[in-house]
C-alpha cells in the first residue's frame, strides 16, 4: 500500500479521535463555558448532523477540484476548526467549529474514498479502504482513551490542539503523494446529473441501506458500553476505557482481514458475518452479567461489526461505479447515517425495562432488519431464491 494512504488514515484517525473524545470531556467543557450539561451535549449532536448532510454536499462542492486539492482544502479547515476551538471562550462558537468540523471531516472521508481506491490498481481497492478505514478503528483503541487522558491531564482545550496537530502529516502526506490536477482526468468527469442518477440503481441503494443498518447497529452498542460495563458486568468504572479498547482491537482486527477478502470473496465475509452478528449481539445481552463471556464477545463482535460494515462500504463503492466524485459521498452518506441513527435508538432504548441492554437488543434489531432487507432482496430477484 502506498505511503500517502496510510497518511490519509492518519487523518482519518485525527477525526475519528476528534468525532468521539468530546463524550470525556464534555463535563469540563461545560464548567468553564458555563453551560448546563445538557447544553453541552448539544456538541455531540451538531458534529453528527453535520456530518450527515455534509458528504453530498461537500462532496458536490469539491468535483470542480483535484482530489489533492479537495483534500487539502478539508483538512486545512479541519484543523482550523480546532484551533478556533481550542482558543475560543465562547459556547455559541464552539459549537459552530464542531458543525464546521464535522462538514470538513465529511467532505474529506467522501474524497478520500474515492482517492484511496484511485491509489492502488482496482483489484486491490477493498485492501486500500481496509487501510483508510482502519483510523476509524484505531481512533476507538488509542484515539479516544488518549483525548480523554489529554483532557484530563492539560485540560479539554489540549485535546483539541493535539487533534490540530495530528492532521499536519496528513497535509504533507497529501501535497506530496496524492496526484495534482489534470487536464485527462477533467476530461473523464461525466455530468453531474450522472452521477446523481447512480442513485437509482437498485444495487446501490440496496448496500447503501446494508451498511447503514449493520453501522447503526455498531454504533449503536459501541456508544453505550459504558453504562453495561458499569452496570450488568459489574467491572467497575475503572474498567471502561479497556472495554472500548478491547472492541477498538476487536474492530482494527476486523477491518484488516475483511480488507483482505473485500475484493475477491466480499460475499464470503457478508453471509458469513452478519448471521454471526445476529447470533452475537443478544448474545452478549444474555451473557453481559459474566465478566469473561462478556470480554470475549465484545472483542468478537468489534471485529464482525466492522468487517462487515467496511465491507458494505466498499461496495457501495463499487455499485457506484460511474460516479467518480460522487461515489465515496454515497459511502460516507451510508456510514455516518449509521453512525447517526443507532446511538439515538439505543439512547432511546436505555429508559426501557431492558435498562443497560438495550442498546444490545436494538443492535440485534438492526442486524436482523439487515438480513431480512438482504433476504427479501434475494427472494426478488430469483423467486426460487437462487441468486
Amino acid at each position: 500500500m502506498p505511503l500517502p494512504l496510510y497518511l490519509l488514515a492518519l487523518a482519518v484517525f485525527a477525526m475519528g479521535t476528534s468525532e468521539f473524545m468530546l463524550a470525556g470531556l464534555l463535563p469540563d467543557i461545560a464548567t468553564e463555558l458555563d453551560v448546563p450539561l445538557g447544553t453541552a451535549g448539544l456538541l455531540t449532536s451538531a458534529f453528527a448532523v453535520g456530518m450527515v448532510v455534509g458528504a453530498p454536499l461537500m462532496a458536490v462542492l469539491a468535483r470542480g477540484r483535484s482530489g489533492r486539492s479537495g483534500l487539502l482544502g478539508f483538512v486545512l479547515l479541519f484543523l482550523a476548526a480546532h484551533v478556533v476551538a481550542a482558543l475560543t471562550t465562547s459556547f455559541p462558537v464552539l459549537l459552530a467549529t464542531r458543525a464546521v468540523a464535522a462538514l470538513a471531516n465529511a467532505g474529506f472521508l467522501a474524497v478520500a474514498l474515492t482517492t484511496a481506491a484511485a491509489l492502488v490498481p482496482p483489484e486491490r481497492k477493498g485492501r486500500a479502504l481496509a487501510v483508510l478505514l482502519s483510523g476509524t478503528s484505531a481512533a476507538t483503541i488509542a484515539g479516544v482513551p488518549g483525548g480523554a487522558l489529554i483532557g484530563a491531564l492539560y485540560g479539554w482545550r489540549a485535546a483539541f490542539w493535539a487533534v490540530a496537530l495530528l492532521c499536519l502529516p496528513a497535509v504533507l502526506g497529501i501535497l506530496r503523494g496524492v496526484p495534482g490536477p489534470g487536464s485527462e482526468e477533467a476530461g473523464r468527469r461525466p455530468a453531474l446529473r450522472a452521477e446523481l442518477s447512480r442513485l437509482a440503481r437498485p444495487r446501490l441503494l440496496l448496500v447503501m441501506l446494508l451498511g447503514a443498518l449493520v453501522n447503526a447497529a455498531t454504533f449503536g452498542s459501541f456508544t453505550f458500553l459504558a453504562p453495561l460495563v458499569t452496570g450488568t458486568a459489574g467491572l467497575g468504572v475503572t474498567w471502561v476505557p479497556a472495554v472500548l479498547v478491547l472492541f477498538g482491537a476487536g474492530s482494527l482486527a476486523g477491518v484488516t482481514a475483511a480488507g483482505r477478502l473485500a475484493d475477491r470473496r466480499p460475499g464470503l465475509v457478508v453471509t458469513a458475518g452478519a448471521p454471526a452478528l445476529l447470533v452475537g449481539w443478544p448474545a452478549l445481552a444474555l451473557l453481559a452479567a459474566r465478566p469473561a463471556a462478556f470480554l470475549v464477545l465484545v472483542f468478537v463482535l468489534g471485529g464482525l461489526s466492522f468487517a462487515v460494515g467496511a465491507t458494505l462500504i466498499t461496495r457501495v463503492l463499487y455499485e457506484a461505479d460511474g460516479a467518480p466524485t460522487l461515489a465515496g459521498a454515497y459511502a460516507t452518506a451510508a456510514l455516518n447515517a449509521g453512525a447517526v441513527l443507532g446511538p439515538w435508538l439505543a439512547g432511546l432504548a436505555l429508559g426501557t425495562a431492558a435498562g443497560d441492554r438495550g442498546p444490545l437488543w436494538v443492535s440485534t434489531a438492526l442486524v436482523g432488519a439487515a438480513v431480512l432487507v438482504a433476504l427479501s432482496w434475494r427472494g426478488a430477484a430469483d423467486p426460487r431464491g437462487r441468486s
